[in-house]
Formats: C-alpha cells, structure tokens, sequence
C-alpha cells in the first residue's frame, strides 16, 4: 500500500484564537489546546490508529507543534523539522487579517504573500520538500505543524497551486489524513475534529 501523511495541526494558543498569524512567534497552548492534544492521542491510540505502530514522526520545532506531539504520545518518536515550520509571515507577524486589510485593502495571503517574510514559492518550496518525503517512505507518515503549512501541504500533495489552500481551512487540533484514490493523491479526511466532541 502506498503511504499516506496524516496531518496533526497544534492545539490552540492565545493567537490561533484571536485570529493573529502567529508564524515563527513560539506561542504557548492553552489550556484548551493541551486538553485538545490529549484527546487527539487517545484517538491515535485507538482503533482505526492503534498507536501507528511503525510510523515516521516529524514535528516543527516551535513549541506549541512539539507540545502537541508530546501530549499526543508522540514525542519519543518524534523529530524535529525545519521544512514544518509555520509562514514565516514578515511584517504581518502578530496581526490579524482585519488589521493588514485595514493598511492594505484587498489583500489575500495566497496571492500577495507578505512582505520581508517567506515568499509563495519559499513556502510552496517547502511543502513540496515534505511530500516528497512522505511519498519516498514505505510506510504511514505523521506530522505535528501549523495551519497554513500543512494547507500548503495539503494543496501540493494534490498536485495544486498554492492558492489550493485557501479552500481547506484546517481548526486547531485537527487531523487530516492525505492519502490515495485509484492511483491518484487524495484527501482521505480534512479538518476532522471528531476527537474533540
């Protein structure tokens, strides 16, 4: 059977929740976001998942995707990653889209990008670099990231532009399974926040 990446967005911080982009910021969970990575561990930890034996883990190295893993049950068989990192968001590091409209009328993250951070292609560049791998491995996949990334993730793994991923919105805590469908990459499940009911 071909791999599949399942994705694990991290559970919630104070700027998930108010809106802001929080890019390379190292933002704390709250508690919320703790209780929502346990809940996503004990779902891992149980059928259909059984624990993932066998599985590969990467996590970004920012605190609130590694506390994530770690809550999940992950951590010891985690590693750390660059290419996980969240959009390096620039100048708009810390504001909510209502205020960059508010300076810049119009403006749309997927297609302006953001000025003094990571361009479009730099973060397409990325998620190419992580579907790459999880299409090289012989088994199931497991990433701990952020938001906007694992969208971009989500988009390339598909074989889409960027902008794809502005369709596929994805909550804190969510699991998303990308995956196969007669020969073809697919969207398994995305945005699946059943764990936390």
């Amino acid at each position: 059977m071909a791999p599949r990446i399942l994705l694990a967005r991290h559970g919630q911080t104070e700027w998930s929740l108010s809106g802001k982009h929080t890019g390379r910021t190292d933002v704390p969970l709250l508690e919320e976001g703790r209780r929502g990575a346990k809940l996503l561990g004990e779902r891992l930890h149980r059928a259909p998942y059984d624990g993932l034996p066998g599985v590969e883990v990467r996590t970004s190295p920012l605190a609130r995707a590694r506390e994530t893993c770690e809550l999940a049950g992950f951590g010891d068989r985690a590693r750390a990653w660059d290419a996980l990192l969240e959009w390096d968001y620039g100048a708009y590091e810390g504001m909510t889209p209502a205020d960059i409209q508010a300076v810049r009328p119009g403006w749309f993250i997927w297609r302006d990008g953001v000025p003094e951070g990571e361009t479009l292609a730099g973060i397409t560049e990325r998620a190419d670099e992580v579907v790459s791998w999880a299409r090289a491995e012989d088994r199931d996949v497991l990433v701990f990231a952020h938001g906007h990334i694992l969208r971009s993730i989500g988009a390339r793994w598909l074989g889409l532009p960027i902008d794809f991923a502005a369709r596929i919105r994805l909550n804190p805590t969510s699991l998303s399974v990308l995956g196969w469908a007669y020969g073809e990459p697919a969207i398994e499940s995305w945005n699946d926040l059943g764990h936390l009911v």
